[in-house]
């Protein structure tokens, strides 16, 4: 479900009418929810995970790739909207650019770490290597015809594919902005435009050299998403205030979901299967079908009015280790992709009992919020103290 997916900066600067620059504070409902959002897509990378089953996505069209994806549309808003309005373009187009080789280079080492892991990991119990359970098998036996793909983006595994998404996405950024300089309205035809075309297959980016299989996350039909969240934090899409109509239909929209999205539904009887498969196209998450906005888009609304107006409900110890969780969300989710596999082998190896699971999950969980709470110690620059 949701996440967004990174944290840009710890903290933006405003510029007043007198030209002096103020902290902008945090969002934390933003950070709160990327934080949810790490944990849950930590589960979902855990090859055969018990508690996955658990997740919002197993109750819905949308899932934490939505939340990934939206709320890092709200805060490249906060970081690249504002390099816009106190620089000007150039340094907007440098600030993305950078950021750009940044996750270029994370993608790159995801994939060299984790083949390894799994070159060393070895077979599975079911005799299935964990290289062949990537489908890395293609890339051991070519590597450096496949390198050059995994540096042109023309490789792109289906474990390793929301970072160059998220690349492009970045990409399309200076176009959206300077088009709402000419126009309030302008970037939503773009915007549209690119999603439309990706519904009837326009769009797609090749995965891999042998086959005809496209990128498993279509950017160009994921960022009707990721600027609906940029455009809403700059202010541009109003944000709708609570209107007891508005919940009950958002209620009303996640309730009747399950029944087409729950697989418990779809084994009780046929219809809920065959509705399911009929509703394929509009629920697709390659290419970000339009019932996965409108769930997502119910759920946010719902979400946000429960905590309150600003998060005056987010209070407590646990809400603060999430909160640092979304500040820190690009070192966190990278550990992430890199110790979901290991995680998997280690409960391969331990029978995936009831406590095995416990024990992995929460291992994992304790290692992304170490991480994010290192990184914001290194960022705050204890040397110079």
């Amino acid at each position: 479900m949701p996440a967004p997916m990174m944290a840009l900066s710890d903290a933006t600067s405003a510029v007043t009418p007198a030209g002096q620059k103020v902290k902008r504070p945090r969002d934390p409902r933003l950070d709160f929810f990327r934080g949810v959002g790490m944990l849950i897509i930590l589960l979902a990378h855990i090859p055969s995970d018990g508690w996955a089953l658990w997740i919002p996505a197993r109750f819905g069209f949308s899932d934490a790739t939505e939340m990934f994806v939206f709320q890092s549309g709200m805060a490249s808003a906060i970081a690249f909207g504002s390099t816009y309005d106190r620089n000007g373009a150039i340094a907007l187009i440098a600030r993305v650019a950078q950021r750009v080789w940044q996750i270029f280079w994370a993608h790159i080492l995801v994939f060299i770490v984790v083949a390894a892991a799994m070159v060393v990991a070895g077979t599975r119990y079911d005799g299935v290597t964990y290289v062949d359970s990537l489908n890395l098998v293609p890339f051991m036996k070519d590597p450096g015809h496949l390198l050059v793909g995994l540096l042109t983006l023309t490789y792109v595994p289906n474990y390793f594919d929301i970072l160059p998404m998220y690349i492009v996405i970045l990409a399309l950024m200076p176009l959206m902005i300077f088009s709402s300089i000419a126009g309030r309205y302008l970037p939503f035809f773009p915007m549209t435009a690119l999603w439309v075309a990706t519904q009837f297959g326009l769009t797609r980016l090749p995965a891999e050299p042998w086959s005809d299989r496209p990128w498993f996350f279509n950017p160009f039909g994921w960022q009707f998403l990721f600027f609906t969240g940029f455009f809403l934090m700059r202010g541009v899409l109003p944000a709708p205030g609570y209107d007891r109509r508005l919940m009950t239909l958002a209620i009303a929209v996640v309730i009747l979901t399950v029944p087409f999205a729950w697989v418990r539904f779809q084994e009780l009887h046929p219809f809920f299967q065959q509705a399911a498969a009929r509703i394929a196209p509009l629920t697709d998450k390659t290419d970000f079908g339009p019932l996965r906005f409108v769930h997502f888009m119910a759920l946010c609304y719902i979400a946000v009015h429960l905590v309150g107006e600003n998060g005056s409900r987010l209070r407590g110890r646990v809400v603060q280790v999430l909160t640092v969780v979304g500040q820190q969300s690009l070192a966190v989710f990278i550990t992430g992709m890199l110790i979901a596999q290991p995680i998997g082998i280690a409960l391969d190896h331990a029978g995936r009992t009831t406590a095995a699971e416990a024990v992995g999950n929460l291992f994992g969980f304790a290692t992304l919020i170490g991480t994010a709470y290192l990184v914001r110690w290194f960022k705050s620059s204890p040397w110079k103290s």
